[in-house]
């Protein structure tokens, strides 16, 4: 029985990491030094490389959802950034500019934030041209409207959000690309800070870097019985081990709580993920942490596009017992009720306070 938990607890310890069946790659993509390199980990993972034809992605629609659903899950597909992706974006409310590294995610999270917001099958794309995207970032420092102008946040410089449309740990075995932007924003001489977010645990290619405290890793985790409806990631105890090995490689860290879920006994559950930061985080030198809580909210686009994907959930997305809300777009959102939002909100912000006393909460949302 002991070396069957020893075994358990290598496997636990061993970081999650994300195995493509095929990589796709562009004509285009091969021209870049970077696209080549990927194909090259790629490869050494046991995975198929097809070089396409022509610079369209092709060979992910399957006999149905389901298929085609899964054949993007499985693919891995290298390409360049399109001219308008080095055209930044503000995020608001985590940063001031959007810096997209990659686009599509290899987890299996039932409640994903990305259904309804990116087209076609859920492919993870790469990109090869990273000295264009990183070339791009110094026209919008000093520029940003988000944290930029934020009487609470300004400290932060002009913040760039890594983790839109991917979890770029998740994918970065495989691309080095977040280490490249780590190291980029590490030796750039500016008030500016680069952010992501990530499911993932496998931290220890980041630990060496030369990231000069001007980079943030969030780990984005959840109580138990919310955290379940997060596939193909790793456990929320590797994450919160993975943000005490990066804050005392001297990164700053954030908690990202998300989707916050009113499972049963709520408030003990969350309870009980913060008396977890808490110990991870404790006897840290120079710590700095920051708190993103954000609640869980669908459209009906994002919510017909989950149901194809997973259709056995018992992911709670029942409109009618939701608040229904128009955004600035005029596109729909349903989210919890104010009574709702209030009590857990209230709940939160007293919590995070007693557990992680010199955390700041940066927004809630």
């Amino acid at each position: 029985m002991n070396a069957e938990l020893a075994l358990d607890e290598r496997r636990e310890a061993a970081p999650k990491i994300w195995r493509p069946r095929r990589v796709l790659v562009t004509p285009a993509a091969l021209e870049w030094e970077h696209g080549r390199a990927i194909l090259e980990r790629a490869s050494s993972l046991g995975s198929e490389i097809v070089e396409l034809k022509s610079n369209r992605l092709t060979g992910l629609t399957g006999e149905n959802e389901r298929q085609s659903y899964v054949n993007a899950k499985t693919t891995l597909a290298v390409v360049v950034a399109p001219p308008g992706k080095l055209r930044l974006q503000p995020i608001p409310p985590s940063a001031d500019w959007r810096v997209d590294l990659a686009e599509g995610c290899p987890a299996h999270c039932q409640y994903c934030y990305l259904a309804g917001s990116l087209s076609g099958p859920p492919v993870t794309r790469v990109y090869a041209n990273m000295p264009d995207i990183l070339g791009s970032l110094e026209d919008y420092a000093g520029k940003g409207a988000v944290t930029s102008r934020s009487a609470d946040r300004m400290h932060e410089g002009t913040t760039f959000e890594a983790s839109c449309y991917t979890d770029p740990l998740g994918i970065e075995h495989l691309t080095g690309s977040l280490a490249a932007t780590i190291a980029h924003f590490g030796s750039w001489e500016a008030p500016v800070q680069l952010r992501f977010t990530t499911k993932y645990d496998a931290v220890q290619p980041l630990l060496a870097v030369s990231h000069n405290r001007r980079t943030r890793i969030r780990f984005s985790v959840n109580a138990k019985p919310a955290a379940r409806f997060e596939g193909g990631t790793a456990s929320v105890a590797a994450r919160l081990n993975a943000m005490r090995s990066a804050a005392l490689a001297g990164y700053r860290v954030g908690l990202t709580i998300a989707p916050i879920m009113p499972v049963e006994n709520w408030r003990e559950a969350y309870g009980t993920l913060l008396e977890d930061a808490a110990a991870a985080m404790r006897d840290v030198p120079d710590l700095d942490l920051s708190v993103e809580l954000i609640t869980h909210r669908f459209t009906p686009g994002s919510k017909t596009v989950l149901n194809g994907w997973y259709p056995g959930s018992d992911l709670d997305m029942d409109e009618q017992t939701r608040a229904r809300k128009t955004t600035k777009f005029n596109s729909v959102k349903f989210v919890y009720t104010s009574d709702l939002m209030k009590q857990m909100r209230g709940f939160f912000e007293h919590a995070v306070r007693d557990h992680l006393p010199s955390a700041r909460i940066l927004y809630w949302t």
